[in-house]
């Protein structure tokens, strides 16, 4: 009886782990390059103030923290949200291109490729990963904050985890805590801004980061939050998200003091451009919504300046005290939840 044989030669291999999938890094840094600056221009200069080496890698982390966005909300670039069914199906193809990309397998994908190139080159692992697409999550599951542990918390998976991994990008040891603390604060911060000033987009999307508390105290119905008649209450609500801010960017600062000198000034502009945008929500006051709050060509010069003599002084002012929340006490909130 003659013997069976196998559908595939016995000699096929499984494909060889290769950091980047097997993608010339140069073309990978040259793809990401082009992504971070059509997707967020404060964020693209502020990137030029790094040495080549990290700069090139705060590229390829965001490459993959923009499509892991733009995948999961069905957008380009940040851009006008697409049909939302089906979002589940969309947050596991996030997971499994990252995982292959983890494991450094190819995934046609270039910033999946990207992401696994920079993983392997600073060591980010898996657990970092997870706790950034959990906050994609977080939105798939049109989930709402009841208090302000609740929105840190948010804030904690869409920005907090991404600066615990910028940090490692720019050779923070994944050991050193206190100051992954400090980098997750700083992206608490910017978090913070981009909500307050972006409360009636948000709203137009179908979604609210107030926490249902702060609703319930302004004595505001639900879903009318960004009616002319609750404007006080809307500028209220933001100028305390301001102020929660401001708490996370003086920690942030204490961390940014142990960087090197160009990381240090690269980080410190993000900071003052971010943190701007939301003291000018603040001052607007009730026509903070009226036009898009944003920092001109000119400001992001002005702040690149200032932040360059904080750099080089590098003696943070000590906050009279830290945040309430930490990036423990928010981890354990999405472990328990």
């Amino acid at each position: 009886m003659p013997t069976e044989r196998p559908l595939a030669p016995n000699y096929v291999r499984p494909t060889p782990s290769t950091p980047g999938g097997g993608r010339n890094r140069a073309a990978l840094v040259e793809k990401a390059r082009l992504s971070i600056k059509r997707g967020s221009k404060s964020f693209s200069a502020a990137s030029r103030l790094f040495d080549r080496t990290t700069r090139e890698r705060v590229w390829l982390l965001y490459a993959w923290c923009r499509r892991c966005d733009d995948i999961a909300d069905a957008q380009d670039h940040g851009g006008e949200l697409g049909d939302q069914s089906n979002a589940e199906d969309r947050i596991e193809a996030i997971r499994v291109l990252t995982r292959r990309a983890l494991a450094g397998q190819p995934t046609a994908d270039v910033a999946f490729d990207a992401f696994g190139l920079v993983a392997k080159e600073c060591g980010i692992t898996q657990a970092m990963a997870d706790d950034v697409i959990a906050g994609f999550e977080l939105d798939a599951a049109d989930w709402r904050p009841r208090n302000e542990g609740d929105l840190l918390r948010y804030c904690f998976h869409v920005a907090g985890a991404v600066g615990v991994m910028m940090a490692v990008v720019m050779g923070v040891s994944p050991d050193d805590e206190d100051t992954l603390d400090r980098a997750c604060d700083l992206g608490l911060a910017f978090q913070l801004a981009n909500i307050a000033r972006d409360l009636l987009e948000d709203d137009a999307a179908g979604r609210c980061y107030l926490p249902i508390e702060w609703l319930v105290e302004e004595d505001i119905e639900p879903g009318q939050h960004t009616k002319p008649h609750h404007r006080q209450e809307l500028a209220d609500m933001a100028a305390h998200m301001v102020t929660l801010m401001e708490a996370h960017e003086a920690a942030a600062r204490i961390g940014a003091a142990r960087l090197p000198f160009r990381s240090r000034w690269a980080v410190l502009s993000a900071a003052r451009i971010y943190g701007e945008i939301g003291r000018e929500v603040r001052r607007r006051g009730t026509e903070a919504w009226d036009h898009r709050v944003h920092t001109s060509k000119l400001d992001k010069i002005r702040h690149a300046a200032a932040a360059f003599f904080e750099a080089l002084v590098n003696r943070p002012p000590k906050p009279s005290e830290m945040p309430r929340w930490t990036r423990s006490q928010l981890a354990e909130r999405a472990a328990s939840d």
